[in-house]
């Protein structure tokens, strides 16, 4: 069995900032990707999507964004960027393994890889995101429903739904983003439990991102406390909350029920509708810990604090929504929690 000093689990943007930070303090990380390359979840995102954030904010640590600064890359460009980064990386990237299971040992884990490959390391860093684990939530009726039920993780383009009757779930960005692009070519609604929240993309001259990072926001644990659901608002610089105010997508309250092709809205009215794209999020894909006692609560989720597993010193979480703040998933704030967590594993490495 080959022995490695740090095994990596997660070729994106997680990993790879995990990686860099690891290497930065002497450490030999092994990052393990499912996929053909390491470029994490961003070549299977919708067409469309753009950053969030301007380029001059999103980038991993050592390797800025070309090009203008005050822009909003889209799709292509992060991919393109992300496998430059995975070029000038000091690290071993191995792709197409798939980690199957983690467990302990006396000296550290044993990594086993779909296919029966194993790797021993003395730390293990688990940078999966949650992509690969879509929430789908119970709504009624939805396994009877006969119409294309998707989830946004497999939207790509409108075309499809072209001429038709759509309805989007959730009240977050993609939701949003998603039934006003749809709006253009289908009759789409925007089906939310509560009324949708914006926030202006721009302040004073200046995006948010600014504000948030001068305030402390976007990178402390303050920033928590933006974490409550009424405080979620999508980001918006005019258009879609235009485009929902002219009806384009309409906004409804959650429907009461489905059922056959029909769909029953909270008004007791009912209609034919041909495709229900649930915009509802997702959670940690993190099913190799499944065996690694202690490691993920009954629901799935891993048991941390700040990154730092509860019961395994060896084993961190980087790229988890909110695991220390409101950017830690992101470009722009997972190369901090990649550094928290490689100095905690350099450190307990050290000591081993």
């Amino acid at each position: 069995m080959e022995h490695v000093d740090v095994a990596v689990i997660g070729g994106g943007q997680s990993g790879m900032a995990a990686a860099q930070a690891l290497a930065r303090r002497g450490r030999a990380p092994v990052i393990l990707e499912a996929s053909d390359r390491a470029a994490g979840s961003w070549p299977h995102y919708y067409d469309s999507l753009t950053l969030f954030s301007p380029a001059r904010f999103s980038a991993l640590p050592g390797m800025p964004f070309g090009g203008d600064p005050d822009r909003y890359p889209h799709r292509d460009e992060v991919v393109a960027y992300l496998t430059a980064y995975a070029d000038r990386l000091q690290a071993d990237i191995r792709t197409g393994l798939r980690v199957a299971a983690v467990a302990a040992n006396g000296a550290g884990f044993t990594v086993e890889t779909e296919g029966g490959g194993r790797l021993a390391a003395r730390a293990v860093v688990a940078a999966t995101g949650s992509f690969g684990r879509p929430l789908r939530p119970a709504l009624p009726g939805l396994e009877s429903f006969t119409g294309r039920v998707l989830h946004a993780a497999d939207y790509r383009d409108p075309a499809p739904f072209a001429g038709q009757r759509v309805v989007v779930v959730g009240a977050g960005n993609s939701a949003v983003q998603i039934a006003a692009e749809l709006a253009r070519v289908s009759r789409t609604t925007l089906a939310t439990r509560v009324p949708v929240k914006y926030a202006a993309q721009h302040l004073l001259g200046r995006d948010l991102t600014y504000w948030l990072t001068r305030s402390g926001l976007d990178t402390a644990p303050l920033g928590r406390l933006l974490r409550t659901p009424p405080a979620q608002r999508v980001l918006d610089d005019g258009r879609y909350r235009a485009a929902v105010d002219a009806g384009a997508p309409d906004r409804r309250p959650v429907f009461r029920g489905l059922g056959g092709e029909k769909i029953t809205w909270a008004d007791g009215s009912v209609e034919t509708v041909d495709a229900l794209i649930l915009a509802t999020g997702y959670r940690p894909d993190l099913p190799y810990l499944a065996g690694l006692d202690g490691a993920l609560d009954a629901e799935g989720r891993p048991r941390h604090r700040g990154g730092a597993a509860l019961g395994h010193p060896g084993l961190a979480f980087v790229g988890l929504e909110w695991q220390r703040s409101l950017s830690s998933n992101s470009l722009r704030g997972v190369g901090r929690d990649a550094s928290r967590a490689a100095r905690r594993l350099a450190a307990f490495l050290g000591r081993t």
